[in-house]
C-alpha cells in the first residue's frame, strides 16, 4: 500500500511545482509548449532509446505482455465509437483512444511495481509494449492528422514514411535493435543520452502542472461525455479486462495481481505531452491525465486489497 501512496505523492509534488511555476510566470506564456516540445523531440527519444537498449526484449515475452497488449488495444478501440458517433475531430478522438489504454507505467508504474508488487520487472512488459507499439503508432497518427489540420494533404508516400520522421519511432527502433543485437554502446555515447533522458518525465510533469493554471475544471464544456468515457474505460474497464484475460491465461496469485495493477494505472502524462506537441485534443488529454490519476487511487487500493 505504501508504494501506491509514495508514487502518487512524488508525481503530485512535481505537478504542484509546475503549477506554482506557471502561476509565477517565470517561464513565460509559451512554457507548456516549449517543455512539451523539448520532451518530445529531445528527452523522450533519449529515454526510449536508453530504456529499450538496456531491456532484454526476449525476456519480456510472457503472459504479462499478452495481457497488456490485448487489454490496452481493446481499451483504445472501445473509445473510437464514442468519438465517431459524437462527430469529434479525428485528432481529439486519437488522443481519447490513447488516454483510454495508455497507462502511466513510468513515473507511477515503476515505483508501484517496486514497493507494492516487490519487483520493478512487473511493469517492464507494459513499458516495452507502450514504448515499442502504442507510442510510435499514436504519435505517427497524430503527426499525419496534424499535417491535415494545417491544410496540407500529405501524399501516400509521406503518410507511409511518417514513422521515419518521428523521433519517438526512430528512437524506439534504435533501442530495440541495440537490445536484439546485444551491442553495448560505449560509455561516452550512452552517458549523455541517459543524462538527457532524465528530463523527459519531469519535463512533461512540469508542463502538465503549468497547463493547469487558469484551466477550467475537468470535463467542462463539450468534452464532458468524452472524459466520462475515458474515465470508465481507463479506471474500470481496462483493469476488469486485465483480470478476465489473466484468468483465461491461467494467471493467479501475484502474477494476476501484477497485470491488474498495471492495467489500473491512470492515463500517462505523455498523452497530454503528445496532444500539445501536435495541437490535437489538448483539453481532453490534460483532463484525462488529471482525472484518471485522482480516480485511480481508490481503484488501485481496491485491487491490491482484493487480489493481494
Amino acid at each position: 500500500m505504501n508504494g501506491v501512496v509514495d508514487a502518487f505523492v512524488v508525481i503530485g509534488a512535481v505537478v504542484a511545482v509546475g503549477y506554482l511555476v506557471g502561476r509565477a510566470g517565470v517561464l513565460g506564456p509559451a512554457a507548456t509548449q516549449v517543455l512539451s516540445r523539448a520532451a518530445f523531440f529531445v528527452a523522450s527519444p533519449a529515454l526510449l532509446f536508453s530504456t529499450l537498449a538496456r531491456t532484454d526484449v526476449a525476456a519480456v515475452f510472457s503472459e504479462g505482455l499478452v495481457v497488456t497488449a490485448v487489454t490496452s488495444v481493446l481499451a483504445c478501440l472501445l473509445y473510437l465509437p464514442v468519438g465517431l458517433l459524437r462527430r469529434r475531430p479525428a485528432g481529439e478522438t486519437a488522443v481519447g483512444a490513447m488516454a483510454s489504454g495508455y497507462v502511466n507505467a513510468g513515473n507511477l508504474g515503476l515505483p508501484i511495481a517496486t514497493y507494492a508488487l516487490g519487483n520493478v520487472t512487473e511493469a517492464v512488459p507494459v513499458l516495452v509494449f507502450q514504448l515499442a507499439v502504442l507510442t510510435p503508432f499514436f504519435t505517427t497518427v497524430l503527426g499525419v492528422l496534424s499535417e491535415r489540420a494545417d491544410g496540407a494533404r500529405p501524399s501516400l508516400l509521406r503518410m507511409v514514411s511518417a514513422p521515419l520522421r518521428n523521433p519517438i519511432a526512430l528512437a524506439t527502433g534504435a533501442g530495440i535493435a541495440v537490445s536484439a543485437t546485444g551491442l553495448v554502446p560505449p560509455a561516452p555515447l550512452i552517458a549523455p543520452i541517459e543524462l538527457i533522458s532524465d528530463l523527459a518525465v519531469p519535463g512533461m510533469l512540469l508542463a502538465f502542472g503549468i497547463s493547469l493554471c487558469g484551466a477550467k475544471r475537468p470535463g467542462a464544456g463539450d468534452t464532458a461525455p468524452l472524459l466520462a468515457t475515458v474515465l470508465l474505460l481507463k479506471c474500470i474497464v481496462h483493469p476488469v479486462l486485465a483480470l478476465l484475460v489473466g484468468l483465461l491465461l491461467g494467471l493467479q496469485g501475484h502474477a494476476l495481481l501484477a497485470v491488474v495493477v498495471c492495467a489500473a494505472l491512470p492515463t500517462a502524462q505523455n498523452v497530454f505531452g503528445y496532444a500539445v506537441r501536435f495541437e490535437q485534443g489538448e483539453v481532453l488529454g490534460r483532463d484525462a491525465a488529471l482525472s484518471t490519476t485522482v480516480v485511480s487511487v481508490p481503484v488501485l487500493f481496491a485491487v491490491v486489497a482484493v487480489l493481494a
